[in-house]
């Protein structure tokens, strides 16, 4: 039986598996505004930034610095034992894998998505087009502990990101979501993410509580993931994704309250379809916030928060 990404974590984990170091939290000059919201019936999560720390706040497909990006391809073509069916050219690994991981994501990139402002693309994706060259130079994986192409295509996305930024939920994570799920209050996400993202975010929860499951306090019906939407924040088309799926439940807009810690990206989608509104303050590295954009009333959140916790006092 193929592991699940989860159990395939966990197994690198057994190994001994090293991950870039997630980065230090530093605190911005921000004053929290908590206000009691009445009536909110969801909270609706963004996760990169938000759930999880991650530099930058968001997922990256390539790092700026170059040194971290090519030490990720190394890593990964010798993870997955790739070189003996790549193309012996004068260089190193990672230099000629760079050439192959470039063009799949420029190949995906230039994919036309019509009526779509902000297009998003698979992970796995850009993976499963190298194997399949790999595939033609006589490459083999073993389709019993992976699984099928489609798989194993998302365990090396899994361990190619995980080597390319590391990841920990922010201090209060896991008992956040237990006491808003304690609250009796539904919880689900609205996020840029990827096939390995929940996976990621269950590590995280672990580490703070191995009682916590994103299964049980995230229901599979509250999830609206970039990467299954084909478009990213701040289209509205994962927000409008979330909002017809809990129409049929009796949830309108004003009753969801949307965590984020961008307020382009999180704050001002939301708003303008009518939900509620909570900026998370609480790492410079991922907030992404001007002054101008407090000002407006269009852009300007209902709370903001500097430590998870106080949306327990939001809900409340």
């Amino acid at each position: 039986m193929p592991l699940t990404l989860e159990q395939y974590g966990n197994y690198l984990d057994s190994r001994g598996a090293t991950w870039p170091a997630v980065p230090p939290i530093e605190r911005p000059k921000a004053k929290a505004h908590v206000v009691q919201l009445p009536d909110i019936q969801m909270v609706t999560w963004s996760v990169y930034g938000t759930l999880l720390n991650i530099g930058g706040g968001e997922l990256l497909f390539e790092h700026p610095q170059k040194f971290i990006m090519d030490l990720a391809l190394d890593k990964t073509v010798q993870e997955f034992k790739m070189w003996g069916s790549m193309s012996r050219k004068p260089g190193q690994p990672s230099d000629y894998m760079g050439q192959l991981y470039g063009k799949a994501l420029t190949e995906l990139r230039m994919v036309p998505s019509p009526g779509e402002k902000h297009p998003e693309i698979r992970a796995e994706r850009v993976w499963e087009n190298i194997l399949k060259k790999l595939l033609q130079k006589d490459y083999k994986f073993d389709a019993g502990f992976y699984g099928s192409l489609n798989e194993y295509s998302r365990k090396v996305a899994f361990y190619f990101h995980a080597s390319l930024q590391g990841t920990a939920c922010y201090g209060g994570a896991a008992q956040t979501l237990q006491q808003v799920q304690e609250a009796g209050i539904q919880q689900g996400v609205i996020a840029d993410a990827q096939c390995f993202t929940l996976a990621q975010l269950q590590r995280g929860l672990t580490a703070q509580d191995a009682k916590v499951r994103v299964d049980d306090v995230i229901a599979a019906e509250a999830r609206a993931l970039s990467f299954e939407q084909g478009a990213r924040k701040p289209s509205e088309r994962l927000y409008r994704h979330l909002l017809t799926a809990l129409e049929s439940k009796g949830i309108e807009p004003r009753q969801v309250l949307h965590v984020g810690s961008r307020i382009a990206h999180d704050v001002v989608p939301a708003k303008k379809l009518g939900m509620r509104t909570a900026l998370f303050a609480g790492d410079k590295g991922s907030l992404a916030a001007t002054a101008e954009q407090f000002k407006e009333s269009a852009s300007r959140p209902d709370v903001l928060v500097t430590e998870l916790g106080q949306i327990v006092d939001v809900i409340r």
